[in-house]
């Protein structure tokens, strides 16, 4: 199932930050979502094979949409990244189903370990 990577985040310039990073590196882009609503719409429609997911988002935040993903698919592969490295928030993202966490500002090798862990 190669069918790329969703990358979801409210600033398009953190999107395109991280689709630089992963282009670069070979791996496909599925697509890219604003806040978590988005997301889990794109997730069910592209059923791409890792998402990179914002925790803190308008509408439906990251943690929120990681809850709906994977209790739709189990399978599912979420790597969260945010800008706050709250202890609490990095807890309750992995508890919720993320396979591993990010913290901004992106650290290009950092993403791309997380990248590839989540994918196994």
């Amino acid at each position: 199932m190669a069918n790329g990577i969703l990358v979801v985040d409210d600033a398009a310039f953190m999107r395109m930050m991280i689709k630089d990073i992963l282009t670069k590196n070979g791996y496909e882009i599925a697509g890219e979502a604003e806040n978590g609503k988005v997301a889990i719409e794109k997730y069910n429609e592209l059923q791409p094979e890792l998402v990179i997911m914002d925790i803190t988002m308008p509408e439906v935040d990251g943690i929120q949409a990681v809850k709906q993903i994977m209790g739709t698919d189990p399978q599912a592969r979420v790597v969260m990244c945010s800008a706050m490295g709250q202890q609490a928030m990095v807890i309750e993202s992995i508890q919720a189903g993320a396979k591993d966490f990010i913290v901004k500002p992106f650290q290009a090798d950092r993403v791309l370990e997380a990248v590839k862990k989540a994918l196994g």
